[in-house]
């Protein structure tokens, strides 16, 4: 169960900035009109958006892209799919096929996540003064819990919904920074840029990495790997990641509670 780039891209612009940009309406455009604009020139695409050329290659260089050629090549290689957890026809059984995968999904977390590392990682929340959570898409959400939860236990972390910024925030980011990244899939670093350019000098930050992938493995970029068994499919995909980060945020409220 892989998201593609290009819907993490585009998600991006229109979650991100404001409904009038030109660039959420261009990725607007394109999420609503996909078959449509696949074989699309760059003026073809910004005479359908009602803007001019330099605006659609502004609006790449923006995602991240190198240019319209690069966008377009996504565009095509786009597949969007949405995975039905069952295959009955009855509504009373799709409704119990479905909640059967989250409930195994939850459990697996509760089995598998290694509360050492948990506790490894509260410490260090309790500790940093600058904290970050990034995600994308449904990942995000989980970061998102997990700021606020953990603001309701007077600790304020930062986030970002938009991709690119938390790209720029990693490339600015130190020693002094901890950043915990929800990754279901484990790809977080396939869909923008490499490893390589962020944090290129020996001040970097410390690194989470909270995934459903068993072959993420600790790096020298990677400081801690957080791990759950994830049957990777769609049902079950938000469920797990919200539950790794509520038991984060319980056990930072039993560390609190016994200092």
């Amino acid at each position: 169960m892989f998201y593609g780039k290009l819907p993490i891209l585009l998600l991006a612009e229109v979650s991100g900035r404001s409904a009038n940009s030109t660039n959420s309406q261009i990725a607007s455009y394109i999420l609503n009109h996909l078959e449509e604009v696949r074989n699309d020139s760059i003026r073809d695409l910004a005479g359908k958006c009602f803007v001019s050329p330099s605006s659609i290659s502004r609006f790449c260089r923006d995602m991240g892209l190198n240019d319209f050629a690069e966008l377009r090549e996504l565009i095509a290689e786009t597949d969007l799919k949405f995975e039905i957890s069952s295959d009955s026809q009855e509504a009373q059984v799709q409704k119990k096929d479905f909640v059967r995968q989250v409930q195994e999904g939850i459990a697996a977390v509760c089995e598998s996540l290694d509360m050492r590392q948990v506790d490894k990682l509260v410490k260090d929340i309790a500790c940093y003064e600058k904290v970050s959570a990034f995600g994308l898409l449904k990942a995000e959400t989980a970061a998102m819990n997990l700021q606020t939860n953990l603001l309701m236990l007077g600790k304020v972390i930062n986030t970002k919904v938009h991709f690119s910024q938390q790209i720029a925030y990693m490339e600015q980011a130190d020693e002094k920074d901890l950043i915990i990244l929800f990754s279901y899939t484990g790809i977080y670093f396939d869909y923008e840029y490499s490893q390589n350019r962020i944090h290129p000098n020996i001040k970097r930050p410390k690194i989470y990495f909270v995934t459903g992938n068993p072959y993420v493995k600790r790096s020298a970029f990677l400081n801690e790997i957080l791990y759950f068994r994830s049957e990777q499919n769609q049902p079950s995909h938000p469920y797990q990641l919200q539950v790794a980060a509520d038991l984060i945020a319980q056990a930072y409220a039993h560390s609190i509670s016994k200092n």
